[in-house]
């Protein structure tokens, strides 16, 4: 599985994501949408606007949070394969 996660440093959410990915031995690639302008056109052109954190697991685009709800665990579960304990 290829996992790639558009983010910032700065953002909580990405923060929480990728402390997810770790916490179950994901391996994942950041991408820094401060740092490329070409990744933040990319998630602009995808989801309509510069909304990060957003996962791409095998090529799928998948936004792993809801603003004011945070992250969506059982949806991240589901896509990652990850049973619940």
């Amino acid at each position: 599985m290829k996992v790639q996660i558009y983010a910032t440093s700065w953002c909580g959410d990405c923060r929480a994501a990728r402390k997810f990915l770790d916490s179950h031995g994901i391996e994942y690639t950041v991408i820094d949408v401060d740092r490329d302008r070409d990744a933040s056109a990319e998630v602009v052109r995808r989801v309509g606007k510069r909304a990060v954190p957003q996962l791409v697991i095998d090529g799928e685009w998948f936004q792993p949070y809801k603003p004011g709800r945070g992250l969506l665990l059982e949806e991240l579960h589901q896509r990652l394969g990850i049973p619940r304990s």
